[in-house]
């Protein structure tokens, strides 16, 4: 099957990338269920994934940007295979353990894990990411942004797909542009999302900000609308490529879609 990524809704996706096939932020609870964000936080979500977690193909791993229960839930914890490496921060990682998942990897930032099949290499590196700015960070869990590169040998030009997490656009992301200046394809949690007034997730704005900054060729929006705490709707974001005119190529998916990754190597 070609290298692609299939957006099964809020920030899940399935990434096909030659051999290796991950799973991002699971999230499989159903239109009306309610998600809880901690502090006593909850939301209902909008509308329904794409897919169950009986549809899945088979897996090598699946990557965990943060503990909220939109992008890890009650569903995901008791159908997803306990013997799946899943790829998180730290705090996820005992949270995981403590529930019978016997294979999660803490990765501290910048940390790698990597994942070979014959001659294909599937790099996962944990990124800086944060979830707010100021005081309120300390009431949230720690979140990584990922970068997944794929190499069909070793040696061979990579293809990178970035996954921002739930993070706002802050300093430390400049890091990431300076470690990996060729990004292929970024996919950007949206949703500018609330609590007491204060941003959580980027809204339109800072999404085109993180364009700015990164300079991938290809963008996927994806945590745009599926649960009420998100006040961002998606046609901010695209009202803001509109008028700023990112040199990136954003497309723009429904759940169940699937998005051709270019070839590996393509931009050499």
């Amino acid at each position: 099957m070609p290298d692609s990524l299939f957006f099964v809704g809020n920030a899940t996706t399935v990434l096909r990338v030659g051999p290796f096939t991950l799973l991002t932020d699971p999230n499989f609870i159903h239109k009306g269920q309610w998600a809880y964000f901690g502090q006593g936080l909850f939301s209902r979500r909008r509308a329904d994934p794409a897919v169950e977690v009986a549809d899945l193909p088979a897996l090598d791993a699946v990557v965990l940007s943060h503990l909220h229960g939109d992008h890890f839930d009650r569903v995901a914890a008791r159908e997803l295979d306990r013997d799946l490496p899943v790829l998180t921060t730290a705090h996820a990682a005992k949270w995981l353990a403590r529930r019978g998942f016997r294979e999660p990897v803490a990765l501290a930032r910048w940390s790698e894990q990597v994942l070979v099949k014959d001659e294909a290499v599937l790099t996962v590196t944990a990124l800086p990411g944060r979830h707010a700015l100021g005081r309120v960070a300390a009431l949230l869990p720690p979140v990584m942004g990922t970068m997944v590169e794929y190499r069909p040998r070793p040696g061979a030009p990579p293809l990178r797909v970035y996954f921002s997490g739930d993070t706002l656009v802050h300093d430390d992301l400049r890091e990431i542009r300076e470690r990996f200046p060729s990004i292929d394809v970024a996919v950007v949690h949206l949703g500018g999302t609330k609590f007491l007034g204060i941003l959580l997730t980027m809204d339109g704005t800072q999404g085109v900000d993180l364009l700015e900054l990164l300079r991938p060729r290809h963008a996927v929006p994806v945590h745009f609308d599926d649960y009420g705490l998100m006040k961002s709707p998606l046609s901010d974001f695209v009202a803001e490529v509109a008028r700023r005119r990112p040199a990136v190529d954003v497309t723009y998916l429904a759940r169940g879609d699937t998005f051709p990754l270019p070839p590996t190597g393509m931009y050499g």
